[in-house]
């Protein structure tokens, strides 16, 4: 009798280990620095198409649910779809509820709102027959205060304002581009080398404001990259050997997603601007 229920419980745990090994993503090496990429990733960066205003400086986009700019998103769904995406990843909490109306998109039960993440993400995850997409962001302080602070007592708010001056500039030139361009030509223009390189610039910016025992500004890039590197690892965490995942992210984040992605030797970059070329 003990025989036979030993019998019968070394098969239940075999056939809930073969179960697991099934579900459980097969993840991609971790120790292989040479042969080629295993998974592709497209790292898209977006303006926040429904105007959240979480951001120390906000673009104003106008409303993409108009016929016109419903029409132009049908354009940038038809080019992403050239990647032929396995897996959508978007700039939400792993258990946030944007995740969970998927489900509700998918059953006929939501409309879709303005959020770049449903306009993009949604339709293009349900064109594809994509079960899920997944909620890859990371929460970390950006002690922007502190930073104020330290420029105040150094006698550097003045600067300080100017540097915070040319990122309202640079909002400002975007809201201008997309007033006479195209959805696609917008999200070509902010994904292109020089526009990145540009962006990044304004926050290497920041390292200047500080000094032995008081790094306000290196403290403040260092909670920047700690959540973009978080972001990064929950990515490889959804990724299996012959996936093409693309990404969609506020813009600011693409200069880090797109360096952890390109360094690492398991994965393949790619762009938007290999899949579309419009005029500027």
């Amino acid at each position: 009798m003990k025989s036979r229920f030993r019998r019968v419980v070394l098969s239940l745990i075999s056939v809930c280990t073969a179960a697991v090994a099934q579900t459980s993503p097969q993840r991609l090496p971790a120790d292989r620095l040479e042969g080629p990429a295993q998974a592709e990733v497209l790292v898209l960066g977006t303006y926040h198409m429904g105007n959240p205003g979480r951001d120390i400086v906000n673009m104003n986009a106008d409303d993409v649910l108009v016929p016109k700019r419903q029409a132009e998103m049908r354009e940038v769904l038809a080019v992403l779809g050239k990647f032929r995406p396995t897996k959508i990843a978007i700039e939400a909490d792993s258990d946030s509820p944007k995740i969970k109306l998927y489900d509700d998109y998918l059953a006929g039960k939501h409309e879709l709102s303005r959020d770049e993440r449903e306009q993009i993400g949604f339709q293009l995850a349900k064109e594809f027959k994509l079960q899920k997409v997944y909620g890859i962001d990371e929460h970390e302080d950006f002690p922007y205060l502190p930073l104020q602070d330290y420029a105040k007592a150094r006698g550097r708010d003045k600067e300080l304002e100017s540097l915070m001056g040319r990122f309202a500039k640079s909002v400002q030139e975007r809201n201008a581009y997309l007033q006479s361009h195209t959805i696609l030509q917008m999200l070509l223009r902010t994904n292109s080398d020089d526009a990145v390189r540009q962006d990044f610039a304004l926050y290497a910016l920041y390292a200047h404001f500080g000094e032995e025992n008081d790094y306000a500004g290196a403290e403040l890039l260092t909670d920047w990259y700690k959540r973009n590197i978080r972001i990064h690892t929950h990515l490889l965490n959804i990724i299996e050997p012959g996936d093409r995942v693309l990404v969609i992210y506020g813009s600011g984040h693409l200069a880090l997603l797109r360096q952890f992605v390109q360094s690492d030797p398991t994965l393949k970059l790619r762009t938007l601007e290999e899949f579309a070329t419009v005029p500027k």
